[in-house]
C-alpha cells in the first residue's frame, strides 16, 4: 500500500464513509493512475478530463459509473492532496431521468413465491414490508427487531444516520419464525463464517434466479422491493411526510419522486378521450330521445 493510498483511506475513515464507498474510491483512483502508469499526483485536471472521454467513449460506462469516478477524484485531490479546486473544476455528465420498475402487490406474492430459502425470502420480505435498502436490511441484528414499540431500528444507514421504520404484525411473526429455525446470535442473517452477515450481492443473484424462475424479463433487486414499498404506500394514502422519515431520505424531494411513479393513481386518471367518448355517447342518445318524441309527435 502505498503512502497516497493509505492517506486517502484515513481521510475517509475520519469522515465516516462506508466500507462500499472506500473500496468505491480507491478502485476508481488505482484505475485512473494504472491508465497513465503515473501516481496521481503527477497528474492534473487535464488528465481526469481525457479520461471521463476514454470512460465514456471507449469502455461505454454509464454516466453513474463515470460519475463515481469523478467523486473519487474530486476526494482525492481537494481533500487528500489538498488542491484549490472546486466543484466546477470536475465535470458530471448528466444523469439520465429514468422511473424505477414498480411490482404490483400481486407481482411482490409471485416473486417471493419464486425464492426457495427461508433466510433469503425473510431478508426481501423485510426490504419490502419495512422499506430498507438491502445494505441496511444485511446489517440487521436481532436487538434492532422491538417488538414492543413495533419498530425496527436502523443503525447508520445511509449517509450515517440512524431511524426507526415500520415493524408490521405479520414481519415480526415472520421473524418470530425465522429466528426459531436458525437461532441467529449476533446479526439477524450471519453467514458461515463467525462475525459477518450475508453479502449483499448473494442477495441480489438471488432476486435474478427468481426473475428467471418466474420468466421474467423486468429486473428485479432489493431496491426494486424498497421502490414498492414507498409505491405501495403512496396508493394507500401515506402521508409522503411519514414516508419520508421510513425510507431515511434526507431531503424530501427524493421522496417526491415516489409520486411521479403511483401506478394505482396513474391507472385510476380518466383520460380526457374517454370523456369525449362519454359526451359522444350521451349527445347520441340524446339525439335518439329527440327523434323518437318526434315521431311520437307526429304519429299522434
Amino acid at each position: 500500500m502505498t503512502p497516497l493510498h493509505q492517506r486517502m483511506l484515513e481521510d475517509m475513515q475520519l469522515r465516516h464513509f462506508s466500507p462500499q464507498t472506500q473500496r468505491s474510491y480507491i478502485h476508481y483512483v488505482t484505475q485512473f493512475a494504472y491508465y497513465y502508469g503515473k501516481s496521481p499526483t503527477l497528474l492534473g485536471l487535464e488528465d481526469i478530463r481525457q479520461y471521463q472521454l476514454y470512460l465514456m467513449e471507449d469502455r461505454k460506462l454509464s454516466p453513474q459509473s463515470v460519475n463515481c469516478f469523478v467523486s473519487a477524484a474530486k476526494f482525492l485531490y481537494t481533500v487528500t492532496l489538498e488542491m484549490p479546486w472546486t466543484s466546477e473544476h470536475f465535470i458530471r455528465p448528466k444523469m439520465p431521468e429514468r422511473l424505477p420498475v414498480i411490482l404490483s402487490p400481486a407481482e411482490v406474492k409471485e416473486f417471493f413465491a419464486h425464492i426457495g430459502l427461508l433466510k433469503h425470502r425473510v431478508i426481501l420480505m423485510v426490504c419490502y414490508g419495512a422499506g430498507l435498502r438491502i445494505s441496511e436490511a444485511v446489517s440487521l441484528r436481532v436487538a434492532d427487531i422491538d417488538s414492543k414499540r413495533m419498530v425496527l431500528r436502523v443503525q447508520q444507514g445511509k449517509g450515517g444516520r440512524d431511524r426507526e421504520t415500520v415493524l408490521s404484525p405479520r414481519l415480526l411473526w415472520l421473524l418470530r419464525y425465522y429466528y426459531r429455525c436458525y437461532r441467529p446470535k449476533e446479526w439477524l442473517f450471519p453467514t458461515s463464517r463467525p462475525g459477518c452477515h450475508i453479502d449483499p450481492e448473494t442477495v441480489r443473484q438471488v432476486c435474478r434466479d427468481a426473475c428467471r424462475l418466474a420468466g421474467w424479463t423486468k429486473q428485479v433487486t432489493p431496491h426494486t422491493l424498497r421502490h414498492s414499498f414507498a409505491s405501495h404506500l403512496l396508493d394507500d394514502g401515506a402521508d409522503i411526510r411519514v414516508l419520508q422519515a421510513l425510507l431515511g431520505h434526507k431531503r424530501i424531494d427524493t421522496t417526491a419522486h415516489y409520486t411521479a411513479v403511483s401506478h394505482q393513481k396513474i391507472a385510476s386518471t380518466v383520460s380526457p378521450l374517454d370523456k369525449l367518448a362519454g359526451a359522444a355517447s350521451a349527445k347520441g342518445k340524446g339525439q335518439t330521445k329527440a327523434k323518437a318524441k318526434l315521431n311520437s309527435t307526429h304519429n299522434a
